[in-house]
């Protein structure tokens, strides 16, 4: 059954000139970047954010901070089964691939695939079926599968021909640390991820990656104000390049600090004991325009959408499917 379920790939390049399909989740940084007046300049200040970022950490052998370009492509993953005597389609997901040009030789270096992840069928955990399961409840709580099905389909994906042919390596997801846990400075410090952070227990989230097969640990790289949480399958420290982490440090930073000014463009660092704030007031705003409102509403209108083009029309082929696939425990 498993074989059943297949992938295919659409790429779009991420640069000033960036507009986003119409399969893409409005919600995903990039696509909420490139809409309204400003849209190029602000695709262009996000690019140059990026740039500047990953010269200052890749600053050996780079006397002017100038040596490097991040190139950025959108991955848009299509599923693809049968269903009802027909052949089925679904726009899964979307990553970021990351290029690095060394400007001094020509060389290219392939980056690190993952970074940025949006995905309309978290949109539905979250934005739809956690609400309602919660409705009407004095103490929130979360179902006992949530997530499973999104999880077998990420690892499904990972282990498809589609990727092993495409991508070398594991992705690494990079988001925002949880606002509702309490983080602590430990004394392991890497040379590029910077100092490490722990917490005493998993956020939602990480659990919800966890379904999906990801570990999570928490950095600090040198220069930035709070950590971030990095997801992977594998060792992160030693089974990437320091330029293939810079490259996702300077991606994933820089669309924090647009999007989470509050913590990841505040005027002072994280202390050794970091609780994450969104109410926090000692911050500054970069001169890019997001609307962070209007991505919590199309989270919802996004979730509805696979409810009802994805979930409810095919869950006798998912439950079937789900049930015999084996995930592994991150």
């Amino acid at each position: 059954m498993a074989d059943e379920f297949t992938f295919s790939f659409t790429t779009t390049r991420f640069d000033e000139d960036y507009s986003p399909s119409e399969s893409s989740r409005m919600t995903t940084n990039f696509a909420n970047l490139a809409r309204g007046e400003q849209r190029q300049q602000n695709l262009r200040n996000t690019l140059a954010m990026i740039n500047r970022r990953f010269n200052d950490l890749a600053h050996w052998d780079n006397p002017n901070g100038d040596r490097y370009v991040v190139e950025l492509e959108i991955v848009s993953v299509q599923l693809q089964f049968a269903a009802e005597g027909a052949h089925q389609q679904f726009p899964l997901l979307e990553i970021l691939d990351t290029q690095i040009v060394d400007r001094w030789t020509g060389a290219r270096h392939h980056g690190i695939v993952g970074n940025n992840f949006s995905s309309y069928v978290r949109d539905f955990d979250f934005s739809v079926l956690l609400p309602a399961f919660n409705e009407g409840a004095i103490k929130p709580s979360v179902p006992d599968d949530f997530g499973d099905l999104h999880g077998k389909l990420f690892q499904h994906f990972l282990d498809s021909a589609a990727y092993e042919e495409r991508f070398a390596k594991s992705p690494v997801i990079c988001i925002s640390v949880s606002t509702s846990k309490t983080y602590h400075r430990t004394a392991n410090h890497h040379p590029v991820l910077g100092v490490e952070y722990q917490q005493d227990e998993f956020s939602l989230t990480d659990e919800y990656f966890g379904k999906m097969g990801l570990r999570v640990r928490y950095f600090m790289p040198r220069g930035s104000v709070a950590p971030l949480a990095f997801y992977f399958r594998g060792d992160l420290l030693n089974d990437y390049s320091n330029l293939q982490l810079i490259s996702t440090i300077s991606t994933m930073e820089t669309f924090q600090k647009i999007y989470r000014p509050e913590i990841y463009n505040a005027n002072s660092a994280a202390p050794a004991v970091y609780r994450p704030s969104l109410e926090a007031q000692d911050y500054s705003l970069t001169e890019i325009a997001y609307d962070r409102v209007e991505r919590s509403q199309l989270a919802i209108t996004q979730g509805k959408y696979t409810e009802e083009h994805f979930i409810t029309p095919h869950r006798e082929v998912l439950e079937q499917w789900a049930g015999g696939y084996l995930t592994r425990v991150a």
